[in-house]
């Protein structure tokens, strides 16, 4: 795997030298919907995953993945918005939301879940609002794994037959 990293650059200015982003607009790195990418992103920032992608991706900010995006990669952000279709385990550490043309196929582990109607997910989702734990959970795929515990039930004589049977004595 090729190890990549990118570096977002300011627009030039008109006399050719670099202008100075506002303080209050954050950056955003794109991979626009007819780029492929294969590899290790790491955006400090904001990203939007428009195309193709396979590899790792780590985004301290929002990213959001476009409605014909296609990502088979482990994602890890800030807040993460589906919009296409995830292939790959997600650590959003704020939010997760899956919009009403996403779907995740995968495991996640978020501090919030937020799923429109018609958004899709296959696997295993755990919400941790207190904040996400360093360790993996590993108890959800133990107790599957376990044979299931048969317990056979006895029945029970009916109280109520018996409470009309002794009111009926009286009346």
């Amino acid at each position: 795997m090729t190890e990549t990293s990118v570096e977002t650059l300011e627009a030039p200015a008109t006399n050719g030298e670099h202008e100075a982003s506002p303080a209050g607009e954050a950056s955003s790195t794109v991979l626009a919907r007819d780029d492929a990418f294969n590899g290790r992103l790491q955006i400090k920032g904001n990203g939007q995953i428009l195309g193709h992608y396979s590899g790792q991706v780590e985004c301290d900010g929002d990213l959001f993945v476009g409605p014909e995006a296609h990502v088979e990669a482990d994602i890890q952000g800030a807040r993460v918005t589906i919009s296409g279709q995830v292939r790959g385990n997600i650590v959003a550490i704020s939010r997760l939301k899956i919009t009403n043309t996403g779907r995740l196929e995968g495991d996640a582990r978020v501090g919030a879940l937020v799923v429109l109607e018609g958004g899709v997910h296959h696997g295993v989702i755990r919400v941790h609002p207190e904040g996400i734990p360093e360790a993996r959970d590993t108890a959800i795929i133990q107790s599957a794994s376990r044979p299931a515990t048969v317990v056979a039930l006895k029945t029970l004589p009916n109280p109520v037959g018996r409470v009309r049977k002794f009111w009926g004595e009286f009346f």
